[in-house]
Formats: structure tokens, C-alpha cells, sequence
């Protein structure tokens, strides 16, 4: 052993193990004198390496900090798949720890691998871990012509994503299975999505997708609920992926409402009164890390919510049941709130308003006289802008067609001084 001081470093390792490492990260591990990692990592290493090896508990998270000051005087190595940075166990560390508590020793992840493999110029790929994500988050990369890399979970991923992309209408989507990439045993198996043999996969393996919509049946495409449906990036999907009871907000309504609320990367929206929680999974939509609470007070509709936050991408939204006002109290602070239903009860734009920061923004929006009325009053207590959207929609009238008007909506929107 060196006489190095104690100590944290990360060390990135491929499937090929000892002789894939740099210099660098073999004295890092050499000098250890505790080295944590999984028990595929930790056989990786040779016998020469005299550290004590520590496999990772499960759960890991929990026991993280224990492990950690149960060994604060000595030097510490932490085995991490590749690039301990990118969605790894550095990354985790760093939040724990703090960035100068912890040297970080990179390896080629198996992203960059993949792409090395395939000829694949990264900026131009579209990268999704599921590793602990549900195969549901896949949905709003699903576009024609896209090409996608996906970090699996294990040996049924590939399968899970496959009847994924078949589900949307992207059966004839090549699937590329690369595993073990780096190692002695690498090997990758290619074919359409709807027929490719994904029975006996390496659990170590990276899936890359190039989405081909196939074309649906007639009746398919006309139905209702369709899934193998446009799913555009910007809000105002169509109303027909949405499941409903007609508790939904209409998609050019939809539209304006999102460009109001203006969602921007890492903040929190409540969806008071959410219905079909269309307004809190367009929000999530629109960037990966926008997060939302959906409170709805029908058990009914909480559920329906569930299937539609599934279906389009945003498995992670939270839905929570209940009443406002007495249904927001110990949830997270927001930075935005939308109310969409309950306006007209006592407390629910206090209770808004209260939980909002300084410089945080709540939209309302009504349809009913009365609705409309408590937004007149709070725009000439507090001003903001009141605005009052009108649509109409072309139908058939008899063997014409004629404009078919919807409820015209009122939005009230204002910045909390």
C-alpha cells in the first residue's frame, strides 16, 4: 500500500475489467483499502489487489451513508459500469459527499461504446436510462426516423421495449441488442421490433432503436384512444390519446394554458382539480426534469390519470387524491400552480397563492359564470391578466359544414409579488 491520505475515488470499469484500465485507475484501486462495488465489478479485479472488498447491499441508497462513515479513515474505491458520471454511482456520490470530497476516474460508458459500434455520432441520439425508470418513459422519444440509445435493466428490457414500440405502431422499428460491449464476449443480435427473438439476452446489454412507424389499420387510426397516433413535442397533443369521462382540457385550450404556465426545467406544478390530468402530463412533457402533482378528488378519474401519465411518457407523475384546499397541505412547494377545477371553493386560491414563492406563477382557468366571476374579483385585487378564449371547431350540419363553438374558457394568470 501507498501512503496516499483517505479518501473517495470512483473508477469507471468496462466488461473487459483489469486490462481495460488506465493507469491511473489501477493505482487508484491498487492503493485502496476498501473497494465497494457489485460482485460482477468487484471479480473483475486481480488478486493483486489487496483492498477489502465490499459488495453493495440492497437496497443500496439507504445504506450508502452508513457504509461510508463506517470506513471515513481509509482510503476508499468505488467500482462504477463505465462512466461514473452518467447515470452512475459517482453522480450520486458527488450529491452526497460534495465534488471535492470525490475524484472521479472515468471509463467509456457503454453509450459512447454503442455508438462507437454502430457509427453513430452521439449529439445526434437520443439517450434514456432504465435502469430504474419504467419502459413507459420511452414514449416521448418515439418519433419517426429517431434513432434512441437505451441503458437496460437486465435481460427483459429489450423484450419490454420491443412490445413497447409494437404497441405505438413502431413494429418495423429496428432493434439492436449490444452486449457485454468491450468485453471478450461481446456480441449483438438486429431485427424488427415485432418479430426479433429477445428470449435469450445477456442481461448486460445496451438496446439501440431506429424508430420506422409502420402503417396502421384504417380503423385503427380512426379510433379513439389511438396509440399509434402523432405524439408532437409541443403541448396541445390531440384529444383522442387522452382517456376521459369529458373531464378533459381541450387541446387548443391546452395549448395556451401550457404557453401561460410556462414550464421550465426542474420546477413543480400542481394541477388543482386535474381530470384527466392532461395540463400535468403536458408539463412533464415538455422537459425531463419538469415534475407535477395531480390532485383530483374522484377516485375514478385519479386512476384514469395513472393510465394516461403511463401512456404518454410520464410514468412518474404523482398523482394524490383528495379535496383541495385540505388535500395541498403537506405537499412539496410548488413553483407553478394551475387550477383547473374547484376555483369557486373557499380556500383553494388562498391556500395557491400561500404555498407559491416570491416570483412563483398561478394560472386559473373557468368556464361557468360563476368560475368566471371569482377570477374577476382576484384579477382586481391582484391584477395579473385575464384572458378569455373562445374556439370553434368545424362539424357537420346536415350535408354541410358549419362552426360548432365550445365553452369559452377564461384564464387568469399572475406572478406572486
Amino acid at each position: 500500500m501507498t501512503d496516499e491520505p483517505a479518501g473517495l475515488t470512483v473508477v469507471g470499469i468496462g466488461a473487459d475489467g483489469w486490462p481495460g484500465l488506465s493507469g491511473t485507475a489501477t493505482a487508484a484501486l491498487t492503493a485502496a483499502q476498501v473497494i465497494f462495488g457489485s460482485t460482477r465489478q468487484l471479480a473483475l479485479l486481480p488478486s493483486k489487489v489487496e483492498g477489502d472488498r465490499v459488495p453493495w447491499p440492497s437496497p443500496l441508497l439507504p445504506a450508502l451513508p452508513g457504509l461510508l462513515e463506517a470506513h471515513q479513515d481509509r482510503r476508499i474505491a468505488v467500482l462504477a459500469s463505465g462512466d461514473p458520471m452518467f447515470h452512475g454511482i459517482g453522480a450520486t456520490l458527488v450529491r452526497l459527499l460534495g465534488a471535492d470530497a470525490v475524484r472521479v476516474i472515468p471509463h467509456p460508458s457503454s453509450v459512447s461504446l454503442a455508438a462507437a459500434r454502430l457509427g453513430w455520432p452521439l449529439p445526434e441520439v437520443d439517450v434514456l436510462s432504465l435502469v430504474t425508470a419504467p419502459v413507459e418513459e420511452l414514449h416521448p422519444l418515439i418519433h419517426p426516423r429517431r434513432r434512441i440509445l437505451i441503458l437496460s435493466a437486465g435481460a427483459n428490457t429489450p423484450a419490454a421495449v420491443a412490445a413497447l414500440l409494437t404497441s405505438r405502431g413502431y413494429g418495423d422499428s429496428s432493434i439492436t441488442v449490444l452486449s457485454q460491449l468491450g468485453a471478450p464476449a461481446e456480441s449483438q443480435i438486429s431485427g424488427p421490433a415485432s418479430s426479433l427473438d429477445l428470449t435469450d439476452i445477456d442481461p448486460l446489454n445496451v438496446i439501440a432503436v431506429v424508430c420506422n412507424a409502420g402503417t396502421a389499420p384504417p380503423e385503427r387510426t380512426a379510433a379513439k384512444n389511438d396509440p399509434t397516433g402523432p405524439r408532437p413535442l409541443v403541448p396541445g397533443l390531440p384529444d383522442a390519446v387522452y382517456e376521459s369521462d369529458g373531464q378533459l382540457t381541450k387541446r387548443e385550450v391546452r395549448a395556451v394554458t401550457l404557453a401561460v404556465l410556462g414550464p421550465q426545467p426542474g420546477e413543480l406544478l400542481w394541477d388543482v382539480g386535474a381530470g384527466s390530468g392532461s395540463i400535468a402530463i403536458e408539463w412533464m412533457r415538455t422537459h425531463r426534469d419538469c415534475r407535477a402533482v395531480a390532485v383530483e378528488s374522484s377516485a375514478e378519474r385519479v386512476g384514469r390519470i395513472v393510465r394516461n401519465a403511463a401512456a404518454l411518457g410520464v410514468p412518474r407523475l404523482r398523482v394524490v387524491e383528495g379535496r383541495a384546499p385540505g388535500a395541498l397541505a403537506g405537499l412539496p412547494a410548488p413553483d407553478v400552480v394551475f387550477i383547473g377545477g374547484g376555483v369557486t371553493r373557499d380556500g383553494v386560491v388562498e391556500a395557491a397563492l400561500d404555498a407559491l414563492p416570491s416570483g412563483g406563477r398561478l394560472v386559473a382557468n373557468a368556464v361557468t359564470l360563476e368560475s368566471e366571476a371569482v377570477l374577476a374579483a382576484w384579477y382586481a385585487k391582484l391584477g395579473g391578466e385575464l384572458t378569455r378564449l373562445a374556439v370553434q371547431r368545424a362539424a357537420p350540419v346536415g350535408g354541410f359544414t358549419g362552426w360548432r363553438a365550445m365553452m369559452p374558457v377564461t384564464i387568469w394568470s399572475v406572478t406572486k409579488p
